[in-house]
């Protein structure tokens, strides 16, 4: 076959926002939940902006009834004169990639929106945009369909609809449901990020409200204690070792918040911020962080005799052993790793953390001596539980019947090739019979688990890896796993790049994949964080009508739309588990890539995600018990 013509004409420029349309996965990450809650903190975080350059005290986030989002600032409002493109500056900042006030160091020193992208992604993947400027006593008005205006300017400029002495931007929008999956707002996670939001900015007041049927509901977020409140109120109900140590410095013009606090936990927390950005994949300022603690830490146990001349260090991990800690900078010029800015990538942030972190917690420290000596009691506390574990961990994890390929349970596939396998962890050995004829050897390994497997959140470790379905995926997966006290993991390693869990459509399958996922969750992150783990969706019913061939629907609701069409004119088959299926059938509905029907986990939230497993999961009942009173009505019931 002959090859294309590439030739000058095969040279696409796509103009104004027809790229991000085309490929808005750059943008914004995801199509999903995920990737439509982004556009909203976008425009968020511009009103936030207005805040930190000291010219917004409101924010009101409103999400309409239609579906649209709404966001209204008092701050200075766009600016709507005549920029030297010829049209107004508005218009210019909505339509074009890379244009925004946060380029001018003048207009605002520090920025969470700083690649001068967010407003105009958002205009372009919206179905209709509409944006309300009260700016010098004038009410200016523009909108937009899919990126492109649909008001037309008086001589370049915006039409005056109005007169008010308020200021600020109203910004309404839609997403277009052509491009994302959904586009339905999470609530929850929305709430989440305002809150932190206004933790992380004690002068601000940001009022939520949901007008969306059945979901009404008025909250208004300001905290006044900022983020030492926050710390307080991510360790509210555990063991404190010492009060909050909170700290502020500045170097090289960025400017450090922390707040450190110990609990009687044997596990870490610690959140990160750049610009009010919450950085969920961490960063420099992160690694500044650690860094310099460890250090601290370190120095002052040899220099009270804690650690003798012949002791080795305190690992990074012991040191921050129960530490629940947030550190937020706020920097001039940030680099970050993506547009979604999930991590920051400034190497000045590092040096700038370490230099204020040494300073303020050495005077700290020098002050507070019995603080001192309860923090490196956790330390010490963490190293003899850490190496007792990992002779623990080294006789159950090197026995040769725990090996990669002969442990007896995994139907391992040909191929070595990583980026090109997946395995499947099935429920039970009918169900895993099915799928080892069913699958394509080629690519495909089959993983069958007894029943289910412990619940990590109350576990110890010893009981962790003692269990042989743990012990088993660890071996099987090849990349380690994580823990309270050091990191073996290496993603790298990792033998497969899908994980994809394959359990009944029941109660107990999804009590399993809960399971699996707190597992994946607690001493796997990286797995979910990078897009490997998967559940699989297979269908829930097989109707076969008199004439033609039988289809497989996957839920009660489109076992009704087909009821509405066909008045009971078929034949009606209700899979309870996997195990009903033969091979042909499960490879048709689940295995086959082309048919199948996958769910990628993931995480919107660390914070609020790592909430919710432990009041689930954990040994706490309060708190679980009010979460099922309060969301019973949500629950979906088995026939």
């Amino acid at each position: 076959m002959a090859a294309a013509k590439y030739d000058a004409d095969s040279i696409t420029v796509l103009e104004g926002l027809e790229a991000v349309r085309r490929r808005p996965g750059m943008y914004i990450g995801s199509l999903g939940p995920r990737g439509l809650n982004h556009l909203i903190y976008e425009v968020v975080d511009n009103s936030v902006d207005e805040h930190l350059a000291g010219e917004c005290t409101e924010i009101h986030v409103t999400l309409e009834e239609d579906g649209s989002c709404t966001v209204q600032d008092n701050g200075r409002g766009i600016p709507v004169e005549m920029h030297k493109k010829g049209v107004s500056a508005e218009r210019v900042v909505l339509t074009t990639l890379h244009a925004g006030g946060k380029f001018d160091h003048d207009s605002y020193k520090t920025s969470g929106g700083l690649h001068g992208v967010g407003s105009s992604v958002v205009n372009a993947l919206s179905t209709h945009m509409d944006i309300t400027i009260c700016r010098g006593g004038v009410v200016f008005h523009d909108a937009y369909a899919k990126g492109k205006p649909t008001v037309e300017l008086v001589n370049g400029l915006l039409p005056v609809v109005g007169k008010s002495r308020q200021r600020g931007t109203r910004t309404n929008f839609l997403p277009d449901e052509t491009i994302f999956e959904t586009i339905r707002f999470r609530a929850d996670w929305l709430k989440s990020r305002l809150h932190e939001i206004a933790y992380l900015n004690p002068g601000l007041t940001i009022f939520y409200k949901n007008d969306r049927k059945g979901e009404e509901e008025e909250v208004t977020f300001h905290e006044p204690g900022g983020i030492v409140a926050y710390v307080e109120e991510i360790s509210k109900g555990k063991e404190r070792v010492c009060d909050p140590i909170s700290f502020h410095g500045e170097s090289d013009g960025i400017q450090v918040d922390a707040v450190v606090q110990f609990v009687n936990e044997f596990e870490e927390n610690i959140l990160g911020f750049c610009n009010n950005i919450c950085t969920t994949e961490g960063g420099t300022h992160l690694v500044g962080f650690k860094t310099r603690f460890t250090q601290l830490i370190n120095s002052y146990a040899r220099e009270l005799g804690i650690l003798k001349e012949k002791d080795t260090n305190f690992t990074g991990a012991d040191t921050r052993n129960g530490m629940i800690a947030l550190i937020a900078v706020r920097h001039p010029d940030p680099v970050f790793e993506g547009q979604t800015k999930t991590k920051l990538g400034s190497q000045d942030a590092s040096k700038a953390v370490a230099s204020v972190t040494g300073d303020e917690l050495t005077l700290f420290f020098d002050r507070n001596v019995e603080t001192l000596k309860n923090i490196i009691a956790c330390a010490e506390k963490s190293a003899k539980i850490r190496r007792s574990e990992e002779k623990a961990k080294t006789n159950m994890l090197s026995k040769p019947k725990f090996s990669f390929d002969s442990n007896g349970k995994l139907a391992n596939c040909e191929s070595r090739d990583a980026s090109k396998c997946e395995i499947f962890i099935v429920e039970g050995d009918s169900a895993g019979g099915s799928a080892k004829m069913g699958r394509n050897r080629q690519y495909q390994a089959i993983l069958p688990i007894r029943g289910k497997i412990l619940n990590v959140e109350k576990a110890s470790m010893d009981k962790v890896l003692a269990n042989a379905e743990i012990k088993t995926m660890i071996n099987t997966f090849g990349c380690g796993f994580s823990e309270g006290y050091g990191n073996d993991f290496d993603i790298t390693k990792l033998r497969y790049d899908k994980i994809i869990l394959m359990t009944d459509a029941d109660v107990d399958g999804s009590h399993i994949d809960t399971l699996l996922l707190t597992f994946f969750y607690r001493f796997m992150p990286d797995l979910i964080n990078e897009g490997h783990v998967y559940i699989a969706m297979p269908p829930l019913y097989k109707v076969v009508p008199k004439k033609g061939e039988g289809i497989y629907l996957y839920d009660d609701a489109a076992l009704e739309k087909y009821r509405r069409t066909h008045k009971g004119d078929f034949t009606l088959q209700r899979y309870k588990g996997l195990g009903e299926m033969d091979a042909a059938q499960l490879w048709e509905t689940t295995l086959d890539p082309e048919n199948r029907v996958l769910k990628r986990v993931e995480i919107e939230d660390g914070r609020l995600a790592s909430e919710v497993t432990e009041m689930l999961m954990g040994s706490e009942v309060p708190p679980r018990r009010d979460f099922i009173h309060d969301h019973a009505d949500e629950a979906v019931i088995d026939a």
